[in-house]
């Protein structure tokens, strides 16, 4: 579902048919529905509009400001039937809004948010864009753009009756959530600015190909500027100058928030001056053939690799803010009335009758088969099927690998080591591998040195350093990720991962569920955590039980080298994201080491370790406490008790099963962890086995954890928050007492 012709082409040279035919729109057959919805925008009032445009035209191209030349552009530039079908796609996308508004009062949908006022801004730049070669990371107002690359009205209507082969993701994500595979639509997130740094992302995986030529479009309303993303988004774009084209739709209004309470000097336009190497454009975005220069500028800049450039459109919101909102309780009938005289399908319907490109009659017919289509067509979709299967694509398909193979063992490594071999290893095996973090380059390798010597080995291209900004890192790798890449990103610590909580949560884990399969993000995610090595409050966070609530997300905590190595390589060749927990108390501990497997050991995920073998108690746990339970373990011994020892090693999935056999086989279960004993993934281990091994158990199912505080700096005080040896021996001998 790409575009028939090069948008490189000059309008004039474009085929009869248009760029923005590229789907079929008019089924004649059908007898005409509610055709002439009140706000539909685009009913022709002759006289007024050819005021508008003669005075107009000119005034509109006249507010332009910016970094780079554009040649103005009016109808006598095109062919006549391009014209035509840039204004049949803007009234499809407007007649959509109203179609769909009118639909949820008649109780056939849920929700809607709509493009009215923002199709002229879409359109003209959607001319130079290309669906399927681009990528396009949009905001929930694209409609307009969207149909202008190859998505079609009964895709839209689909999405809005969340029927089962809505393109968005088979009824998965709300309407207006854009996501189509073969037109490199990004599936959308609701979570304002979380398009921004996957968008980069893709950009940067353009960058690396010297023979591309593709755009990254990224779009986002004025409000989103708001968000820390935006800025470290246009941030990286100008620091690797990359084929970033970011379009903010300035309405003026974030939901009910106006711009002057937004935004220093009430426009983000002077900001976007604060970032060298990126260029800015202002205009405005409800006049067409504005739209169309400044775009085509634009794009070509882009395309040319002479760096990214920010597109602010003055454009107007003619519906509210969604089917939720009421814009008549904060805009004033005065505000709303000079934003329907800017009206963008008005405007263009005046220049073209005005340039005796069609008739005010001809306008008024198309815009009656325009809504004569969406009416037939609506009708249609609502009669296909509904989904129902609401639980496939959580994850993705497990990859054919052999693991934990027999072969040659080398000398015995510690643990942090084993990681910088199984990376070594991986990049060598896979060039799409790519290393990246805050430190991780050049002679530092990482403040705990897991990359040491990657750089010099593999190239600054593919072990480089990132800004420090987690939500940066954890962003650009959705859009690497997504681009066919395969990054292994290094959060520096836990402790500060949580400005990438919007990736974490809105993009990385759902994006292969809410796309139903069609797209997905696998990565790996470094992260140092744990405490016992006096790093206070921020040093020591053990994160698994929140993480843990994530669907999608892989993650794994490996207690010895040997482990960590076949995990992390699994890991790297699998197909979903995966947070990669690695205990920093354990990087360099002499109990941790292992002979270093060979470099096809994977160990796979969701299958635990039983350590020791026992027959009168089952610890259950994983990190760091793992050799405190066999020192219990082996102080018990000595009194004649034998104690089995079960390592976890991966949270999500969890080998629930060699658990619970071991339950059935002892009758008596201690759960040991690090992380806090209140709400720990440990109270998830306890439930399942006091659910599914009741009568089994000999005694309660007993935890020993974390005291319920912060993680204190003093030695003294870290020992009595954080479980030592003597807690798991004497709670191991309560449970046994019982």
């Amino acid at each position: 579902m790409t575009p028939e012709f090069s948008p490189e082409q000059e309008p004039a040279e474009r085929p009869e048919s248009g760029h923005f035919t590229t789907h079929d729109l008019i089924s004649p057959d059908v007898p005409e529905e509610d055709g002439g919805a009140a706000g539909d925008g685009a009913a022709f009032d002759g006289a007024e509009a050819a005021d508008e445009a003669a005075g107009g035209a000119a005034d509109a191209f006249a507010g332009y400001e910016g970094d780079l030349d554009v040649t103005p552009v009016g109808p006598e530039d095109f062919e006549p039937e391009v014209l035509k079908a840039a204004l049949r796609t803007m009234m499809t996308s407007r007649r959509l809004d109203d179609k769909m508004m009118t639909l949820l009062k008649q109780g056939k949908g849920y929700f809607h948010i709509g493009a009215s006022g923002h199709e002229a801004a879409q359109v003209g730049l959607g001319f130079h864009l290309r669906g399927g070669e681009d990528w396009f990371a949009f905001y929930y107002r694209d409609l307009a753009m969207a149909l202008s690359i190859g998505y079609t009205a009964e895709e839209a209507l689909l999405a809005h009756f969340a029927k089962a082969d809505d393109p968005n993701g088979a009824g998965r994500q709300m309407p207006e959530h854009f996501g189509h595979r073969e037109l490199n639509i990004m599936s959308t997130s609701s979570s304002v600015g979380a398009q921004w740094m996957p968008g980069v992302g893709f950009a940067l995986a353009e960058l690396r190909d010297p023979d591309s030529d593709a755009v990254v479009y990224i779009s986002g309303g004025e409000g989103a500027t708001s968000q820390g993303a935006f800025h470290e988004a246009l941030n990286w774009a100008a620091r690797a100058q990359a084929p970033a084209l970011f379009h903010i739709q300035d309405n003026k209004y974030a939901i009910s928030v106006p711009v002057w309470e937004q935004t220093a000097s009430g426009s983000i336009y002077p900001m976007l001056g604060g970032y060298p190497g990126l260029a800015r454009m202002k205009y405005d975005g409800t006049d067409f053939f504005t739209a169309f220069a400044v775009g085509k500028a634009a794009v070509e800049h882009v395309r040319a690799r002479k760096g990214p450039v920010a597109l602010l459109a003055d454009v107007v919101r003619l519906l509210p803010h969604s089917s939720s909102d009421d814009h008549a309780k904060y805009r004033t009938a005065e505000d709303l009335a000079a934003d329907r005289a800017r009206d963008p399908i008005a405007k263009m319907a005046a220049r073209l009758v005005e340039a005796g490109v069609m008739t005010e009659d001809e306008v008024e017919a198309m815009r009656k088969e325009v809504a004569k289509e969406i009416d037939d067509l609506a009708r249609a979709v609502e009669a296909r099927p509904e989904p129902d299967d609401p639980f496939s694509h959580v994850y993705g398909p497990e990859p054919d690998l052999d693991y934990e193979q027999e072969g040659p063992e080398g000398e015995l490594v510690v643990l942090v080591d084993a990681i910088n071999h199984a990376l070594d290893e991986e990049m060598a095996r896979d060039e799409r591998v790519l290393v990246y973090g805050e430190d991780v380059a050049g002679g530092k390798g990482g403040v705990f040195t897991a990359t040491r010597g990657l750089t010099d080995k593999h190239g600054a291209d593919r072990c480089f350093n990132s800004p420090l900004a987690e939500h940066s890192i954890l962003g650009s790798a959705v859009g690497l990720a997504a681009a066919g890449y395969k990054p292994v990103v290094e959060i520096q610590f836990a402790d500060y991962i949580w400005p990438g909580m919007q990736q974490l949560r809105n993009q990385i884990a759902p994006m292969r569920y809410r796309s139903n399969g069609a797209w997905a993000c696998p990565m790996v995610i470094r992260v140092p955590c744990g405490g016992y090595i006096h790093g206070g409050l921020c040093h020591s966070q053990n994160v698994e039980a929140i993480f843990g609530h994530f669907p999608g997300l892989k993650i794994a905590l490996p207690s010895n080298a040997a482990d960590a190595k076949g995990l992390l390589k699994a890991a790297i060749r699998g197909n979903d994201p995966v947070l990669f927990l690695e205990h920093k108390a354990l990087y360099r501990q002499g109990p941790a080491r292992r002979p270093e497997p060979h470099a096809e050991y994977l160990v796979p995920f969701g299958k635990a370790s039983v350590v020791r073998e026992g027959t009168d108690l089952t610890v259950v746990t994983w990190g760091a406490i793992v050799y405190k339970a066999l020192n219990a373990a082996k102080a018990l011994e000595k009194e004649g008790v034998s104690v089995e020892v079960i390592d976890i090693r991966t949270i999500l999935p969890l080998d629930s099963e060699t658990i619970l056999a071991s339950v059935k086989k002892t009758n008596r279960v201690l759960v040991a962890y690090e992380d806090h004993e209140f709400m720990g993934f440990g109270a998830e281990i306890a439930a399942q086995v006091a659910d599914r091994t009741f009568e089994y158990l000999d005694a309660p199912v007993k935890r020993v954890a974390g005291a319920f505080t912060w993680i204190p700096y003093a030695d003294p005080l870290e020992k009595l928050v954080l479980p030592q040896d003597d807690d798991v021996l004497a709670a191991a001998r309560e449970v046994l007492a019982y």
